[in-house]
């Protein structure tokens, strides 16, 4: 796992913020954070955590993978892999036995291929 890069997280948050055409408080109020708060993780001057990072993401309309890379929680070589399972998971048209035989495929190809289990590689959230 990366370093928490929050220089370049709050520099990405800004840039999103503005291309949704969003006041720090109006992003702030859909995130359910603090103006001030939100101001200090776009100056750089907090680390905020990843459930603060979907908040935010889900907000802005953005991939919550995406600002995990950006803040150094995720590498970029496992977000194709966290999106996979996001979008099944997120799926409302299929049931929750189904996702989860969706996963298990997923990731019985992984292993197939070489790569290492989703559970082996990070800790469980």
């Amino acid at each position: 796992m990366a370093s928490l890069n929050v220089g370049n997280l709050g520099e990405y948050l800004r840039e999103q913020r503005r291309n949704a055409q969003l006041t720090l408080r109006q992003l702030a109020d859909a995130a359910g954070v603090s103006n001030p708060y939100l101001s200090q993780i776009e100056r750089g001057l907090r680390k905020p955590s990843a459930e603060i990072l979907q908040q935010i993401a889900k907000a802005l309309r953005i991939s919550a993978e995406t600002l995990y890379v950006q803040a150094g929680i995720l590498d970029e070589r496992d977000r194709g892999e966290a999106e996979v399972r996001s979008v099944i998971l997120a799926d409302p048209s299929i049931n929750e036995r189904q996702k989860q035989v969706l996963l298990e495929i997923y990731e019985s190809f992984r292993r197939e291929n070489g790569l290492p289990r989703d559970d082996d590689s990070k800790p469980s959230s």
